[in-house]
């Protein structure tokens, strides 16, 4: 019951992020497998292998994707030449959306002056209002993510 549990929840991470970061089927799914099962000590590329059942420079290729978008880490242990895969930790992957917020609310100013110094009709002063809204609701998204990095970054601490 509990291994389709685990197996249940792995396929929901696995859709979830195929929609969320348009990661390929089995990127989605080795991420899930990390969240799932590799909190405490990491996951094995030959554990990954085995429970995805692809090949092995299919796992490679989703790994190093997974790496470079920041996605997971890796550690090693002195003494044994595997590497254990983790997904990043709360904080490290709410801060990408802090960036991502970062350069929308740049995109956002610019708008603005833009659509101040051409403002001529009913229609672009409501583009401008509903701008200087969006603008306000993306600050207020920004502050809550930080404050919900701040205490991620308590939790793991204590990890």
């Amino acid at each position: 019951m509990l291994q389709q549990q685990k197996e249940e929840l792995i396929e929901l991470f696995g859709q979830h992020f195929e929609n969320l970061y348009h990661l390929s089927p089995l990127g989605s799914r080795i991420l899930g497998n990390l969240i799932v099962d590799g909190c405490k000590s990491g996951i094995t590329f030959e554990e990954l292998v085995e429970r995805t059942g692809t090949s092995k420079s299919s796992v490679s290729t989703n790994l190093n994707l997974l790496l470079k978008s920041g996605k997971i880490t890796y550690y090693t242990i002195t003494g044994d030449r595997k590497k254990y895969y983790r997904a990043s930790p709360f904080s490290e992957r709410l801060a990408n959306y802090v960036k991502i917020i970062n350069f929308e609310k740049e995109i956002i100013d610019k708008m603005i002056s833009y659509r101040t110094k051409t403002l001529s009709s009913v229609q672009e002063q409501n583009s401008l209002d509903n701008t200087k809204a969006y603008k306000v609701h993306m600050t207020k998204v920004e502050e809550l993510i930080l404050e919900t990095i701040d205490t991620f970054k308590q939790i793991e601490k204590t990890q």
